[in-house]
């Protein structure tokens, strides 16, 4: 199939679904002071934990569409390997190292902070896990570009659907566990999800059989059949493709983080625990479980229909799309400060002034407010001549 992407040319709804999934960030991040806070874990109300499952839930699929994004523009590469590189350096390993050193100073310990980097990112400042995976998905696609040029449809369906099964593996895990995949342990008795092994895992192998074709290289594949061989569809086999996959897909990742922390609280509020109680109660928000796939199907289908690109999407759109690493970057240093000033004004849960409204005004308003602060702010650092690209990339 001919390449459609020039370097005079833009994909119109590539800038509509990373503005999009920029924004979905910070409905996440919003989530957060609802779930989690206390010694890791903290959620106040029932109402807090249906807010923060049904807004988390409805924008899982953020990450994932980064990847598109990524893998439709620029998978196949168009460079030599070496040069592919220096151009991803520049655009986003400058910007991350600027903005790690940021972090560094703004949360915990500065020396203890720089001493971890050579290890991890700094763990107050999270959403850097993103760029190391990022990093991860570059060092792969030169070596599966040549793969990538000539593979055909069928052969491509047989692998996706391979990705696809592996996002059911948490599924599986609880099925084969009979149910009960939390155990016991530590004198709190917290619930953890148990590492049920399969298919060759072990305690000495974590590599397992499908392993090498799980996590986001399913999404990096997804994205190149969608460029090879997804063409324009009507809006009639667009909504009878992606509304079933995004119902069925928020359905699971909805219900299942409702279902463990009912499984935990007992149905008692408040309910709290170590930071290991919320890892468990995310197991079916995990970017690579079937329920974030599905949704992820369903956004790209939609988001291949908008093709406006009219005064909204020059003036607004494009420059916040062209914007939105640095967007990613810096969105911290705005979003706390945000929600805390907001949670402050109108209170929390059930006891704030709006009552059962409390917690989606709080979350939606905050996500609202600090991604316009951020965009501004991007987009006129990314204007600055010389400099600007290696701040915001």
């Amino acid at each position: 199939m001919k390449n459609n992407i020039t370097d005079n040319s833009r994909e119109v709804w590539i800038d509509w679904l990373r503005v999009a999934a920029c924004f979905m960030v910070f409905v996440v991040h919003s989530t957060e002071p609802f779930y989690l806070g206390g010694d890791g874990s903290l959620i106040l109300t029932e109402t807090d934990a249906f807010w923060s499952s049904f807004f988390d839930s409805f924008v899982r699929s953020c990450v994932p569409l980064f990847i598109i994004a990524s893998s439709y523009l620029q998978f196949p590469t168009h460079y030599p390997t070496m040069e592919f590189f220096r151009r991803r350096a520049v655009r986003i390993l400058v910007p991350f190292l600027l903005w790690t050193v940021v972090y560094a100073f703004r949360w915990g310990e500065p020396v203890e902070n720089f001493r971890n980097l050579l290890l991890n990112f700094n763990y107050a400042a999270g959403h850097l896990w993103f760029v190391y995976m990022l990093l991860g998905v570059y060092l792969l696609m030169p070596l599966l570009s040549p793969w990538a040029e000539k593979v055909e449809k069928k052969e491509l369906q047989i692998y996706l659907g391979i990705c696809l099964f592996t996002t059911m593996i948490p599924l599986i895990r609880d099925w084969a566990a009979g149910g009960a995949t939390t155990v016991i342990y530590g004198p709190s008795g917290l619930p953890r999800q148990a590492l049920f092994p399969l298919w060759g895992e072990a305690s000495w192998n974590g590599y397992g059989l499908f392993y090498y074709l799980s996590g986001f290289i399913g999404y990096l594949l997804l994205g190149l059949y969608f460029r090879k061989f997804v063409g324009e569809l009507s809006w009639k086999k667009t909504l009878a493709v992606s509304l079933p996959c995004w119902l069925a897909g928020f359905a699971i990742v909805f219900g299942g983080f409702l279902r463990r922390v009912s499984e935990t609280s007992e149905g008692v509020f408040p309910t709290e625990g170590i930071i290991d109680l919320a890892v468990y109660w995310e197991t079916t928000w995990c970017n690579d479980t079937i329920g974030v796939a599905l949704m992820t199907i369903a956004w790209i289908l939609l988001f291949k229909k908008t093709t406006s690109a009219g005064c909204f999407y020059n003036k607004v759109l494009l420059p916040v799309s062209k914007a939105s690493y640095g967007i990613y970057l810096a969105h911290l240093l705005v979003l706390v400060p945000v929600c805390g000033a907001i949670r402050e004004w109108l209170g929390s849960a059930e006891t704030g002034v709006l009552g059962f409204w409390t917690t989606p005004v709080e979350i939606l308003l905050s996500a609202v407010i600090a991604f316009a602060l951020t965009s501004v702010a991007s987009v006129l650092i990314q204007r600055v001549p010389k400099i600007g690209k290696y701040i915001v990339g």
